[in-house]
């Protein structure tokens, strides 16, 4: 198992995740790119651990996820099927699963201030803090398409797609999210600033 998980771990958090899976009899499952989700958990009727975590996620966005599976298996089994996916019992779990890992000899000094904030209070996703979001990309394996950007980097009225094909039209900030147009129905949504999308080159206005 070490073996499989050196690709996709920091070198430093190998050991301690093996030993994680094992105490708690993980069968992990590392799967291709799902766009809705990192990673998952599931317990089967038998009473079988299941964990899958996406392939090409950079090192330190799958611990984060691995952990953040596990988490949930231990929140089960200590407090049972009744509590929140995400609540108290989660919450509180995830964070002493995580904490041996905030150091830097797991993850960079720039994303260490980042992480620490964000498990004062650890959400369901690391996507919905958008600034550890946004700083995770710069880890990110391979390469990325030329187009490919945050919302917050298109220029205000260029036109983008979403990871479903509908194609929008950037407007203004109001608050803390941006409005856009949806082109094909004129409908407004809202997206946050760390929204991955595909800037259409052939529409960018040009100031």
């Amino acid at each position: 198992m070490i073996v499989i998980l050196k690709p996709y771990l920091p070198p430093y958090a190998l050991e301690a995740c093996f030993e994680l899976i094992k105490q708690y009899n993980v069968h992990l499952k590392i799967v291709n790119e799902r766009v809705t989700r990192h990673g998952d958990y599931t317990r089967t009727p038998q009473g079988k651990h299941i964990i899958t975590v996406n392939a090409n996620l950079n090192p330190y966005r799958f611990l984060m996820t691995l952990i953040h599976e596990i988490a949930h298996l231990v929140a089960f089994q200590k407090y049972g099927a009744v509590i929140k996916p995400h609540g108290k019992e989660w919450k509180g779990t995830f964070q002493l699963l995580m904490l041996p890992f905030l150091r830097p000899e797991v993850f960079p000094n720039a994303l260490l201030p980042l992480l620490a904030n964000h498990f004062r209070n650890p959400t369901a996703s690391s996507d919905t803090d958008e600034r550890l979001s946004i700083a995770m990309r710069a880890y990110d394996k391979g390469e990325k398409d030329s187009d490919q950007c945050f919302i917050y980097e298109i220029p205000l009225g260029s036109h983008f797609k979403t990871y479903n094909g509908k194609i929008f039209k950037r407007g203004p900030l109001r608050v803390k999210r941006f409005e856009c147009q949806e082109v094909s129905t004129g409908r407004i949504y809202t997206f946050k600033a760390n929204a991955e999308v595909l800037l259409l080159s052939r529409y960018i206005v040009k100031s």
